[in-house]
């Protein structure tokens, strides 16, 4: 039997409702038995992240814990270099034979698509979900845009003591505030 799996991959630096809602919309509307969550190792286009691997993997898993279907992958720090998303799909195909894969993305990704690596073999491996958000044209296929809220913005709130109660999750805040992430970083 064939299972249907959506890959979400990204820094999640903090991951936040965004990825949340995201995640709620694949599983209810889209064709798939499960999402794969999968944390950057070192981000393709230098962007340093804010939080150690290992502290972001740990978030996803709190903030993607009321979902059954969900799985937070270390597949990117096992394959180790930078993160190119052709690379863990290949290496995910090779480890799941029996399984098919949609990448889900939002709206605002389709515009860079020029700056990955190989996106069409990326489409051909795992085509597209696309999930509406807010600020970009919405997908054929997806009727809703989720709130335009980024972890950039989280992080600066964050480093400058501003309260962002209602754009993470509260498991991965309370995470955050005990373990001191992303103060000073302005």
């Amino acid at each position: 039997m064939t299972r249907r799996v959506a890959i979400y991959g990204g820094s999640f630096d903090p991951p936040h409702l965004g990825h949340v809602l995201s995640v709620a919309w694949t599983l209810s509307a889209a064709d798939v038995d499960a999402v794969w969550i999968i944390p950057t190792w070192k981000h393709a286009f230098d962007k340093e992240h804010g939080a150690s691997f290992e502290q972001r993997m740990l978030m996803c898993e709190l903030a993607f814990t009321l979902f059954r279907e969900v799985e937070v992958s270390d597949i990117e720090r096992r394959l180790g270099g930078v993160s190119r998303t052709l690379h863990t799909l290949e290496a995910l195909e090779s480890e799941h034979p029996d399984t098919v894969f949609r990448l889900l993305v939002g709206a605002d990704v389709l515009s860079a698509t020029d700056r990955w690596h190989r996106w069409d073999e990326v489409m051909r491996l795992a085509p597209p979900l696309v999930i509406g958000r807010q600020g970009s044209p919405v997908p054929e296929g997806c009727p809703i845009s989720i709130p335009n809220i980024n972890s950039t913005d989280i992080r600066s709130s964050l480093a400058n003591a501003a309260d962002i109660t209602g754009l993470v999750p509260t498991a991965v805040l309370e995470h955050i505030r005990s373990h001191g992430l992303y103060q000073g970083e302005g």
